[in-house]
């Protein structure tokens, strides 16, 4: 490497590093909100030397059923993101190599339920749950965070479906293999590059759902860990500190999950660029 092409790696590396810094401020500001006193908490500064744990021992002092919540959310989350998983590559496998009557048309009809606010149907969904018997109940948020996810995934599969030669399944199936065994031996592998995409997506997307969660969840015992950062902030109650403690603890479960997944994030996201 010549000293010019290092330069310009440093130059780049530079560049990289106070993107990430700036990409990382709010992140970094909520964590110092959530160590700071009272007394410091309007300071207008990034970091201060005076760091209290206070806030975080409020917010696990002040909610007995902190874990209860934490375990609400974690079955909501595994619960849609494998139903979402499994009916968005059903689907998919349909659309593409079966001869469904009028699949161009259903097609299109789930590509258009992208188009609608998830804030326009808070209020069919509660009606729905409530008729249902659904609220308070799990499947309150896993059936429509699952319907809600699947346009989506469908989206981002179909791509990597269409890229899978057809010649490897009718070869599969001159072979004796049956529908269900290709799809689960030679589709589901070939796929899976687009399957971690949508995992992570629709992971992310769950364990954040706020608004159609306060609808549904009422109860103390089954609202969901994002719920909890409400109590802290109102018109005549307000805690900023215990606020952001709250908000860190909701959020620090999100970045172990995709620092886990994060180079297999990418790798979906580079092998969907290219297929098609």
């Amino acid at each position: 490497m010549t000293r010019k092409e290092k330069i310009g790696q440093i130059g780049w590396n530079l560049i990289l590093l106070a993107v990430t810094f700036i990409f990382m401020v709010p992140l970094i500001f909520m964590i110092s909100m959530s160590l700071r006193t009272p007394d410091t908490i309007g300071l207008p500064k990034l970091f201060i030397a005076d760091v209290t744990f206070k806030n975080y021992v409020n917010v696990i002092k002040n909610n007995p059923l902190l874990f209860k919540n934490l375990l609400n959310s974690v079955i909501i989350t595994v619960s849609s993101v494998a139903l979402v998983t499994v009916c968005a590559s059903m689907a998919v496998f349909g659309f593409s190599r079966k001869n469904v009557h009028g699949k161009v048309l259903i097609y299109n009809i789930i590509l258009c339920t992208l188009m609608i606010p998830v804030a326009g149907l808070v209020v069919p969904l509660t009606q729905l749950n409530s008729s249902l018997g659904w609220i308070n109940n799990y499947l309150g948020l896993i059936f429509p965070l699952t319907a809600l996810g699947i346009p989506y995934a469908i989206t981002i599969l179909q791509g990597f479906m269409t890229g899978i030669p057809k010649e490897l399944e009718e070869a599969a199936l001159i072979d004796g293999c049956g529908t269900v065994r290709l799809f689960v031996q030679i589709i589901c592998p070939l796929l899976k590059p687009g399957i971690i995409v949508i995992v992570i997506w629709q992971f992310l997307t769950s364990w954040n759902e706020f608004f159609l969660s306060m609808c549904t969840m009422t109860k103390e015992s089954m609202k969901t860990l994002p719920l909890i950062a409400q109590q802290y902030n109102g018109a005549y109650f307000s805690q900023p500190g215990t606020l952001f403690a709250a908000l860190t603890l909701v959020t620090v479960p999100m970045l172990v999950f995709y620092i886990l997944v994060q180079k297999q994030f990418v790798k979906g996201l580079t092998a969907g660029a290219v297929k098609g």
